[in-house]
């Protein structure tokens, strides 16, 4: 924020007002109200206890724990827990598992964190929010380009973020270690869901039906008007708004604790960035950049580029609040001069950063 405004109103002469109507008001209100809403979830134990009956469900079938874990994970951040609130679950009971499993440690780990990343980039989901704002932004930026629907395209990214995590995992057999996976692992069978977590994980249920079935129809009947209308008119962070008004009326969790737990940190870097990406915008930097890369790397190594170039910046930074704010501009000019899909530019991008993200010096390490 302190170089947007130096660079922008000293530098380029912007106007203060210019300046402050960089913030990035869509994506920060996205991320505060769907944060707000989940955090009844991780508050009242809705989410551990979910984890804990997933986990169960698997007692039978030892040999494909690590392919749980992922699942368990995948299915927390679809249901709109974040990043670290899986991690922060899942971590301590996936070590536990790994020493009474005769698991290997990195198995677990890698499981539990492609898992929390790959649903999180459900649409509605956490990142999946995020990267859709982002995206939003980045052609807000280049009026003369017909955006495409950031519904789909980020579920072109879950997609693919799940078969990458999948041909990952398979590494799970080349450890020796791993050869007596599930001998003498012991599964406590969970306690009930008692009946504020039964009521938060059907506010959850609904809030997901509600998001998801008019794109989805819209998707099925791109001709029918009404269902366009409505469609137009459901946003993710609106609609998690009255969802945390009615867990707070159905007093789910207590107040206090659940606003203490929204992301101000995370917010406040990805606004911040998005302030100084604007300035790069108005200066003509991102314009440069995506000619540059457009003349310069051959149109076949594009998606191969952004790929290695967010795993770089992933590995000591955070993909969302750094790398998709940086490299996200770039991309429709880019695809628009070299005919690529978007979908696979943003996908290359995110799939690279991701990989990374586990990195000791970055944000998920």
């Amino acid at each position: 924020m302190a170089f947007a405004y130096l660079l922008g109103c000293f530098g380029l002469g912007m106007s203060t007002k210019e300046l402050v109507a960089c913030w990035p008001t869509s994506t920060m209100f996205v991320i505060l109200s769907v944060s707000l809403f989940y955090n009844f979830a991780a508050v009242n134990g809705t989410l551990e206890k979910m984890s804990s009956h997933l986990l169960y469900t698997c007692r039978k079938f030892p040999g494909m724990l690590p392919f749980a874990l992922f699942f368990v994970a995948v299915v927390l951040s679809v249901m709109g827990a974040a990043y670290f609130t899986v991690l922060a679950f899942l971590a301590p009971i996936t070590m536990l598992i790994c020493e009474e499993a005769k698991m290997d440690k990195l198995t677990g780990a890698v499981a539990i964190n492609c898992g929390a990343l790959a649903g999180g980039n459900f649409s509605t989901a956490a990142l999946g929010v995020v990267f859709r704002g982002l995206m939003e932004t980045a052609y807000e930026a280049e009026p003369a380009l017909t955006a495409p629907d950031s519904f789909s395209e980020e579920m072109k990214i879950f997609v693919f973020s799940i078969v990458f995590s999948l041909i990952l995992s398979v590494f799970r057999f080349g450890f020796r270690s791993n050869r007596g996976i599930g001998k003498g692992v012991v599964f406590e069978k969970p306690g009930t869901f008692e009946k504020d977590q039964k009521l938060t994980l059907y506010l959850m249920l609904a809030m997901m039906a509600v998001v998801l079935i008019f794109p989805i129809l819209k998707l099925a009947l791109p001709h029918n008007t009404f269902i366009g209308t409505i469609s137009g008119k459901i946003d993710v962070g609106l609609v998690a708004v009255c969802f945390a008004v009615l867990a707070l009326l159905l007093n789910l969790a207590p107040q206090k604790e659940v606003i203490s737990r929204i992301p101000w940190n995370t917010i406040l870097m990805i606004a911040g960035a998005g302030m100084l990406i604007a300035v790069a915008v108005k200066a003509g930097t991102i314009d440069t950049l995506s000619a540059w890369i457009g003349s310069n790397v051959p149109t076949p190594m594009v998606p191969l580029a952004f790929s290695f170039v967010g795993a770089f910046m992933s590995f000591f930074s955070s993909t969302t609040g750094v790398v998709a704010p940086a490299l996200f501009p770039l991309i429709p000019a880019l695809a628009a001069s070299t005919g690529l899909n978007p979908a696979a530019l943003f996908a290359c991008t995110v799939l690279g950063a991701q990989s990374s993200a586990i990195s000791p010096f970055s944000s998920g390490g």
